[in-house]
């Protein structure tokens, strides 16, 4: 569904949502939209951070769905579906936290992130798991959180989600030695180290460890 793609990452704020419109009906959110000089109205339904989307044709008062119709070209659903997909766009960007990642503690990191350097995550491929952080200056990467089994690091077997930052080799030949470090899984050992994100390294060291990665890309 065009709701759920939009709003895959995302929660919903309803305290936003009131203050962007949005109206408490019968125990739901719900925001109306009147479009193409009134003849159509969007109408969004938020209930558990589940987004539905109804358009309706106010002229003779039934729902219009040509637009969902897998690749329907008519040029009338085109506009339909951009009208509602803008607006669900716009409802995400003003009444939604993004959650990139899995982990909790991978989702502040990345938060802490985007507010000290404006950077968000470069989702570079299929999986949609594995996040790039990069110096907006040089391209040059800092960081990634990857999704994986922690078997490929010692021998417990689960998913977690860990982190990658490049740091002096001396650096690294102490943290190696410290519970949450591992030598990089999938990257240079010499000049990146792993740390898992699973609350055993607190939040402050990991931002410090992130700050010296970002300046080695300066340099």
């Amino acid at each position: 569904m065009i709701e759920k793609e939009v709003f895959k990452k995302s929660i919903i704020l309803p305290e936003k949502c009131l203050k962007y419109g949005f109206k408490k009906e019968k125990g739901y959110l719900v925001y109306h939209k009147n479009i193409l000089n009134n003849s159509f109205e969007i109408i969004i339904t938020i209930s558990k951070n589940q987004v539905i989307g109804k358009v309706l044709d106010k002229e003779c008062n039934e729902e219009y769905t040509n637009f969902r119709i897998e690749n329907h070209k008519g040029e009338f659903s085109t506009i339909i579906r951009r009208h509602l997909i803008e607006l669900l766009e716009d409802i995400r960007s003003k009444c939604c936290r993004e959650n990139n990642f899995i982990f909790p503690q991978a989702n502040r990191i990345c938060n802490w992130i985007n507010d000290t350097y404006q950077d968000l995550p470069e989702f570079l491929w299929e999986d949609d798991k594995n996040g790039v952080f990069r110096n907006k200056t040089n391209q040059k990467w800092y960081g990634i959180i990857m999704y994986i089994n922690q078997n490929k690091l010692d021998k417990r077997d689960r998913m977690i989600e860990v982190m990658n930052v490049k740091l002096p080799p001396e650096e690294i030949e102490n943290l190696v030695k410290q519970k949450g470090f591992y030598r990089a899984y999938h990257m240079n050992k010499k000049h990146w180290i792993t740390m898992i994100l699973d609350e055993t390294i607190s939040d402050g060291e990991i931002q410090k460890l992130i700050e010296t990665s970002y300046q080695y890309t300066i340099k």
